[in-house]
């Protein structure tokens, strides 16, 4: 099998995700992730005849994020019309398994050229008129939903941590936690290396640093926050008329939720893009480029639909068994905090160091755009590697549906 090598990463940085709030809440999804092609374009001289295929990630595929942005935005950036573009959605997952496709593209020798990322505008979807009112990720399939109850992300969240006995406090620890690390990844640059500017039109810079974070947060001032979860079990999923309470009993007839998660402890609502260049070996030595990273292993897993966000742990496993090693052979791990307790719970389950997971913060602090959000976090481990001088990292994220992705990168 070929090797895929990971050449650079770029990305924007985090808006904050609400129409009228967030510096870049006007940009076009497309042209957002056009400027971080541009920009990564730009720096390595990228041949954008030569792409094989730029794989795009994005969930929320509708209006101005329809219509294949992924194609759209390398052509907005001014790419070749030869390099072709796709894009996906697996949720959460999406912004992995863009990178994980085209890693598999050239470990198969099928492609030498490759652009992967995502791009989410979270404060654009909201605005957009729906036929679709459903607020479950089954589409109100009937069918599909006597078969597999899946309520509310966040109502998972709460049942899980009530499932495995984890507290306000525990939870509220942990986002503390990831504000004081992304503050101090700020503060000392650590994202620089990654992070481009972005511009407005008249070329003014319209956002050149995270937008989200909330450096003063602490224990005092997040048990102030009321819990947001509990007030959904009674809101009407669709027009069936069924509410969240009734679909949770579905699957769970006698479970009292203790629910724990509010905003301060969940991932943050905001606007992002990234991008990632891809090459095969061979492609990499006739161009001069240097590669930062390859791919060592890529897995996917499926579980619970109805608990949805457990899949994590057996994600890492799976990806560790397929490169031959273990977690003791990993330096650095990202797992995405869409809620704290999938984060505390990888930990606890694959009894990992706290010291190497997540360790400038994560999506409570810096937000999650949902389909960006994989490559972003693959940027980041890949950046602190380099600046810890460490070898491996892990990255992987829950997503609806109950799966997860996970890939690990080994520096060159």
């Amino acid at each position: 099998m070929a090797d895929a090598y990971i050449i650079d990463a770029a990305r924007t940085p985090r808006g904050i995700g609400k129409a009228g709030k967030g510096a870049l809440t006007e940009f076009h999804p497309g042209r957002l992730l056009a400027q971080v092609f541009e920009e990564i374009g730009n720096r390595n001289d990228l041949n954008t005849e030569e792409i094989d295929d730029v794989v795009v990630a994005c969930s929320s595929q509708i209006g101005k994020q329809g219509s294949c942005v992924g194609r759209m935005a390398a052509l907005d950036a001014g790419w070749s019309d030869k390099a072709c573009g796709m894009t996906l959605d697996r949720f959460c997952g999406s912004g992995i398994t863009s990178v994980n496709i085209a890693a598999a593209n050239l470990m198969s020798g099928m492609d030498d050229l490759c652009v992967a990322g995502g791009v989410e505008m979270m404060s654009y979807t909201p605005t957009v008129p729906r036929a679709d009112k459903n607020r479950t990720v089954d589409g109100s399939n009937l069918h599909l939903r006597n078969l597999h109850a899946q309520p509310h992300q966040g109502i998972c969240a709460d049942m899980i941590a009530t499932l495995d006995g984890f507290t306000r406090e525990d939870v509220d620890t942990l986002a503390v936690e990831s504000q004081k690390r992304a503050k101090h990844a700020i503060d000392n640059g650590y994202f620089d290396k990654s992070l481009i500017k972005v511009r407005n039109e008249d070329g003014s810079i319209a956002l050149e640093a995270e937008e989200f974070p909330r450096p003063g947060t602490t224990m005092e001032s997040l048990a102030k926050l009321d819990t947001v979860f509990d007030k959904f079990m009674q809101v009407a999923i669709d027009e069936t008329g069924e509410t969240f309470d009734q679909l949770v009993k579905r699957a769970y007839p006698d479970m009292k939720i203790n629910h724990i998660h509010h905003a301060g402890n969940s991932s943050g609502v905001v606007d992002g893009a990234a991008a990632i260049i891809m090459a095969s070996k061979e492609y990499a030595a006739r161009v001069g480029w240097q590669p930062r990273a390859r791919v060592r292993a890529i897995a996917t897993v499926g579980g619970s639909p109805t608990l949805m966000l457990n899949e994590p742990g057996p994600a890492a496993n799976k990806v560790l068994a397929r490169a031959g090693m273990t977690a003791d052979d990993i330096d650095l791990f990202e797992v995405n905090e869409a809620f704290s307790v999938v984060a505390a719970k990888f930990m606890r389950d694959l009894k990992l160091d706290p010291e190497k997971v997540n360790v400038n913060g994560g999506a409570m602090a810096l937000g999650h755009p949902i389909g960006a959000t994989g490559s972003i976090l693959i940027g980041t481990a890949l950046d602190e590697l380099e600046r810890r001088d460490l070898n491996t990292a892990l990255i992987t994220m829950c997503t609806g549906g109950g799966m997860a992705p996970a890939i690990i990168i080994e520096r060159v």
